[in-house]
Parts: C-alpha cells; sequence; structure tokens
C-alpha cells in the first residue's frame, strides 16, 4: 500500500532537475510529496503551511531527478555473468542457451532479486524484464520474479516472453528450450488476466513479447500482437541489434527487420524494441511515423560488438527512446545510472560532440522511458500530481565537488553515491543500501544459484 496522503516528506536545498516539457531546473529547490504523488517542486524552500510532515531532508549537496527508468532488461541473467566474454550476439547465444535452458523458479527468484537490487541501487524506480526461457519443468517462473521484485519495492513491467522457433524449425534455441505456439498464447493471456494492473499507481503491469526474429514463428508474431490489443497491454522484441540478425530476416522472410515487423503487425504506438541498432533512414521513418520505441542499450551493444545506434537520429525523428541495461550476460554492472553517461559518450563517438548532451541522456533515462513503457503521464518527471518516483544523487563528495553542473555531475562523472531513492513514496534506497532485503541475503542467494546453475550444464 502506498503512504497516506496526509503522511509529508519535504526534501529541500537541493539542485533539481524535473525533466519537465520545458526542461525546468532549479538551483536550490524543494519537492513536496504527499503520500505516493508529488504535491510541490520549485525553487526556494517548502511551503511553511505544511501539515504531516514525517520527514523533512536537508539536500544541500544533492541533485533530484526523477528515477531512472529501464525499457529492457534479462534479470535471469544475474546469474550466467562473465560467460562467453568474447562473442558477437548469435555465438553469445548459441553458448548461453543450453545453460539458461536448466533454469527453474527458484533460481530466477535469486537472479531477480540480485538484477533488481542492483537497478535500484543505481538510482531506477522502474523497470521492464523481458523473460522468454520457460523450462518444461521449471515451474512458476513468472511469478517467481514478480515476487522478487515485490519484495525490493521497484515499480514493474514484466514482459511475458516466449520461443517457439529451435533449430530444427530454422531457429537458434536448441529444442528443448522452447514452447508449443498455442501454450504460449494461452500462457501469455493468462499472466494479463493475473497481474496485470493499469491503474494510475500501478506497481506491476504486463506485457507481451515474443524473443525475436530468429526464435519466434511468424504465427507466433502476429498472434501475439492481435492478443495485446485485445487485452490492451504493450508489445516488446529483439529488433535490428545485428548486422547477422538483417542477414537472417532477409535470408527467411525475403526483407529487413522493421518491414518485417510491420508485415506482421508489430508497428505502432504500444510497441517498442530493444536495441535497433542497424536502422536505415526508412526504418527510422516508420518507427517516427508510426510511434514505435526504442530501447537503446549502450553498453550491451558495445560487449557484443553490435555496434552505435542512431539515437540523435532518431530522435530529431520522433522516435521515443529510453534506456536499457539489457542481460547482465552481456552488462556484468547491472546498473541503470552508468547507463546515462555511456549513452552520452558513445553516440559522440561518430564525431558529433553535440550529439547527445547531458540533459538529453538524462531525458533518455526518464521521460523517454516513461514514454516507451506508456507511462508518461505517471512517472519520468518531476511534476505536480504525478507519482513520487525520485533519486537523491549526493554531488558534494570528493568525486563530483568541483563539477560546475549538478546534472554534469550525474551524465558526465562517475555515477554519484545515491543518499534517497523513493519508489511511490517509499524509501527503497538509504545512504546506498537496500531498505527492504538484506543485501548479504541477495548476493549468497544469487552466488549459490550460479554455482547451482553451471553445475546442472
Amino acid at each position: 500500500m502506498p503512504p497516506s496522503s496526509d503522511e509529508r516528506i519535504v526534501i529541500e536545498n537541493a539542485a533539481i532537475a524535473t525533466v519537465d516539457a520545458a526542461d525546468n531546473e532549479y538551483t536550490r529547490g524543494h519537492v513536496v510529496i504527499a503520500g505516493n504523488r508529488i504535491e510541490s517542486v520549485g525553487e526556494g524552500p517548502a511551503p511553511q503551511w505544511l501539515q504531516g510532515v514525517v520527514r523533512r531532508i536537508n539536500a544541500e549537496g544533492h541533485l533530484v531527478t526523477p528515477g531512472l527508468v529501464n525499457t529492457h532488461h534479462h534479470f535471469y541473467q544475474w546469474i550466467t555473468r562473465g560467460l562467453a566474454q568474447d562473442n558477437i550476439l548469435f555465438d553469445w547465444l548459441v553458448a548461453l542457451y543450453p545453460t539458461w535452458a536448466r533454469i527453474d523458479d527458484r533460481l530466477v527468484h535469486a537472479a531477480a532479486q540480485g538484477s533488481t537490487a542492483a537497478l535500484l541501487k543505481s538510482g531506477c524506480t522502474t523497470a521492464s524484464d523481458h523473460h522468454y526461457v520457460f523450462p518444461k519443468d521449471g515451474g512458476d517462473i513468472l511469478g517467481a520474479e514478480i515476487e522478487a521484485v515485490a519484495e525490493l519495492g521497484m515499480r514493474f513491467t514484466a514482459l511475458r516472453g516466449s520461443m517457439d522457433r529451435s533449430k530444427k524449425d530454422g531457429g537458434l534455441p536448441p529444442d528443448h528450450a522452447v514452447e508449443q505456439t498455442e501454450e504460449i498464447l494461452i500462457a501469455s493471456e493468462a499472466a494479463v488476466d493475473r497481474y496485470h494492473d493499469a491503474s494510475f499507481d500501478s506497481m506491476l503491469q504486463i506485457a507481451i513479447a515474443p524473443c525475436s526474429p530468429f526464435s519466434v514463428s511468424t504465427e507466433l508474431m502476429r498472434e501475439a500482437a492481435l492478443l495485446a490489443r485485445r487485452k490492451g497491454v504493450r508489445l516488446h522484441t529483439h529488433g535490428s541489434e545485428t548486422a547477422e540478425e538483417e542477414q537472417f530476416c532477409k535470408e527467411l522472410f525475403g526483407m529487413g527487420p522493421t518491414d518485417y515487423f510491420e508485415s506482421t503487425g508489430w508497428l505502432g504506438e504500444d510497441v517498442w524494441m530493444a536495441h535497433c541498432v542497424h536502422m536505415n533512414d526508412s526504418d527510422i521513418a516508420k518507427f517516427a511515423e508510426t510511434g514505435t520505441g526504442v530501447a537503446h542499450c549502450p553498453s550491451s551493444n558495445a560487449r557484443l560488438a553490435a555496434g552505435i545506434a542512431r539515437v540523435p537520429d532518431m530522435l530529431a525523428a520522433g522516435v521515443p527512446v529510453g534506456l536499457g541495461v539489457d542481460g547482465t550476460a552481456s552488462n556484468e554492472s547491472g546498473e541503470l545510472g552508468t547507463e546515462l553517461r555511456n549513452a552520452l559518450l558513445i553516440n559522440r563517438l561518430h564525431g558529433r560532440p553535440d550529439a547527445l548532451t547531458g540533459r538529453k541522456a538524462l531525458r533518455l533515462g526518464t521521460m523517454g522511458g516513461a514514454r516507451v513503457l506508456g507511462r508518461q503521464n505517471e512517472i519520468g518527471s518531476i511534476e505536480v500530481g504525478k507519482l513520487a518516483d525520485l533519486a537523491l544523487w549526493k554531488i558534494d563528495g570528493v568525486m563530483h565537488s568541483s563539477i560546475a553542473d549538478p546534472v554534469a555531475a550525474l551524465t558526465l562523472g562517475a555515477l554519484p553515491p545515491l543518499t534517497l531513492l523513493l519508489v511511490n513514496g517509499r524509501p527503497v534506497v538509504e545512504n546506498g543500501l537496500l531498505t527492504t532485503v538484506n543485501e548479504d541475503r541477495i548476493a549468497k542467494a544469487a552466488a549459490d544459484a550460479a554455482k547451482e546453475l553451471a553445475s546442472r550444464t
């Protein structure tokens, strides 16, 4: 339950980057939270008439931002980090699929808590997770990860993923790692019926997410789109991640990934794709025209040598773009906060110093992600009436005190210490530590799960 609306938290004397439509910033401002909503934000001290203040924070030397929004992840990969370190995507997948095919709900719970902990401790308040591996004897895997995230207190979009195209059908996954098309559709609809909460302050939503063109049949792509729209939920998949994927689509379907997605009903404002590295001008135009979103995963793309997504061109065209960590088997840090800096730097490698500014990177990680998840009216900026998902970054320490611009301290400097992270008005991180679950317990459970999974392989 959210805090009572009669209870207020006051944050004062902070630099504030609201990331609202006007990019309002305050050099020494305040934020007032009433229950789980933002009640006031502005320059100077908080209003003096406030009643029911349960906590007043002097945030001198801090930057307040919206909580970060993660638009693409694979939580289960927390227990397969550090493997296949020097492979491109297809070889990396072939190397790891046999291990992933042996997971179960107990191991996924441990992995999901490790992934969620890393996200929270790096300033992330909302995340989507794309889980697509459901071994027949794996138990209730989706339920296990939903339970794991709820225990830590993060706002969550669980993506009911799937694969039905195995090696025998011309795909990459081993035969025992895929499901049948009909059972996928039944399970996906059941997940929506059981878990999806469409309310304004929802802590849990469901999206339908077949894995990728090289692991999913055309029938599943089409039927999944019809199902999602009938149920009123969003759609997600991987798209245009590598040159090899583009070649795969041309050989199998006679067209590139974007044209294939268009042919199966997979472009629209209710759709977002992970990666989108290999997009031509026509692809970008189609995404812009249809409002199809992109989850930009700079660190993972670099780890797998996939290339550099054309994010500045996408933004110029009006494509919705957010940031993603991607799975921690291809981004071992698991942090979203560091993706702000990585996105900024990587997108300047083509020789354009203004290709992505610090404030644009912050917008990608906040309002950009909120828009991609369809929650831009609820989260992603610090505005009156929005949900109280906020990060309080300490920028007066030795690593940041001499950086002239508070936003640059976050987006160009080292990731600042996190003094406070609020989700739905509740503290989930205090002084860099989780408030909800013992971190040592999470670490041990994840290490044990990684060893057990390795032994199964």
